[in-house]
């Protein structure tokens, strides 16, 4: 079982082993096959034509006369040939192999020397070929072939290995990096090199890692905010109820009480409602087409604001959460009413294909800098008091319920003066009717 380990435990070696044999099965019958049709194209060639032989003495005598036919054989192993004379005798004439091509050059240049030099070699057995020793066994066939075959199969595997393992890097890099965020490291993100599958494997493993990253650290700042926020009217109402001491309390004290009290129940509200904001399966309602202006004009009521639907006289509904959508335009009038030293505008309108609720006040406004922070958890512009109302989650409610609507929030600048909030959702269907710009 220890020595299946390393198998087990190595992708890039068991990819490697795999594909190495797999290269050495095809060559070893790559190799049989062309040895096969080899040895059936032998078989299959022609008798050879015979030829006629004659057979002289010395003195220019006729000793045989017939036909010699030469035999088929293997290369490098001699020649034999058989001979039938006219008269019907049979004989067998066989010649050795030729000698290696040293020899042979050695041989020539002797003759032109005059002379007789040894070949390059030990001297052959003897009634072997002349002109040295044969060739060593490992050359011979078919020993050559399975070291053709050896040879082959190296240089593929040598070849095919740099491959495979920059293909398990990456994977390598991936497990990494799993274990890191699986132990805690948030932070940990794998590089994204290559379009294929690994490459896309690692991208969706950014994603999903940014996104925890991003809910965990939102609902760790959403927990140490809470708990600020909640030791402030705690305290207030502790030390309230210490000066009180055993007399009735005041009307005004009373009432400060039961403020304090209101912001508690306020804050555990909308803690809850992001919460599950940020819980994407968690059930919030039922979505139903919503009629946007009935629902501005029933919130607009309850703090005096200006409502202008000129733009949509036949009237303008948003697919999405009645008790999310009223949440959402109550927050920002709350903002406006709270910061806003004059009148309050709602504009219900359409604008590029989506449904758009703008609130607009006349206000200190906000700068520039800040218009993304105040959609913040807890975030209150510099200056702001506690006393002035609100726990700095209104606005970054508004901004999770229109993403949970797959809409967007915003703030700029107001024409009279002030800030101006801007809720795009999307249309319930296509209505036909003036667009404005």
């Amino acid at each position: 079982m220890k020595l299946s380990n390393p198998f087990a435990q190595r992708l890039s070696l068991r990819i490697w082993l795999a594909v190495v044999a797999g290269m050495a099965v095809l060559t070893l019958a790559v190799g049989w096959a062309w040895r096969v049709a080899v040895e059936e194209g032998n078989m299959a060639q022609p008798a050879p034509h015979g030829r006629e032989l004659l057979l002289r003495s010395a003195d220019g005598q006729t000793v045989m006369r017939g036909y010699a036919v030469r035999e088929p054989g293997p290369p490098g192993e001699g020649i034999d040939f058989r001979i039938e004379t006219d008269n019907g005798e049979k004989f067998t004439l066989e010649l050795g192999p030729k000698p290696p091509r040293e020899d042979r050059r050695g041989e020539r240049a002797d003759e032109r020397g005059g002379e007789r030099r040894r070949a390059v070699g030990p001297p052959g057995p003897p009634g072997g070929p002349p002109g040295g020793a044969d060739r060593a066994f490992w050359l011979r066939p078919p020993f050559g072939f399975v070291w053709m075959l050896a040879i082959m199969g190296l240089a593929a595997a040598l070849g095919v290995y740099p491959v495979i393992r920059r293909l398990t890097l990456r994977l390598e890099a991936l497990q990494r990096s799993v274990k890191k965020f699986g132990e805690g490291d948030l932070s940990v993100r794998v590089p994204e090199t290559g379009q294929d599958e690994v490459a896309d494997l690692a991208r969706q493993f950014n994603a999903a890692a940014a996104r925890v990253e991003t809910l965990v650290k939102s609902h760790k700042s959403l927990l140490a905010n809470a708990s600020h926020e909640l030791r402030s009217p705690l305290t207030r109402i502790r030390m309230g109820l210490e000066l009180m001491g055993g007399d009735q309390p005041s009307p005004a004290f009373r009432a400060e009480i039961l403020r304090n009290i209101a912001e508690l129940d306020q804050l555990v509200d909308e803690i809850l409602l992001a919460s599950r904001l940020d819980a994407r399966e968690a059930d919030v309602g039922t979505v139903e087409e919503v009629d946007l202006i009935g629902l501005a004009a029933e919130e607009c009521a309850r703090v005096d604001a200006d409502l202008d639907v000129s733009a949509v006289p036949e009237g303008l509904e948003a697919h999405g959460i009645s008790k999310l959508l009223r949440r959402a335009i109550r927050n920002l009038l709350e903002n406006a009413r709270r910061y806003s030293t004059g009148e309050i505008t709602v504009v219900v309108q359409r604008a590029g294909g989506m449904a758009e609720v703008r609130v607009c006040d006349q206000g200190p406004g906000v700068p520039p800098a800040q218009r993304e922070r105040i959609f913040e958890p807890f975030y209150r512009l510099p200056g702001a008091s506690e006393r002035s109302g609100g726990v700095g989650l209104g606005l970054a409610l508004v901004r999770s319920i229109a993403g949970r609507h797959n809409g967007t929030v915003h703030c700029e600048d107001h024409a009279g003066g002030g800030a101006c909030f801007v809720l795009r959702l999307p249309l319930a269907q296509p209505v036909a009717g003036p667009h404005t710009p």
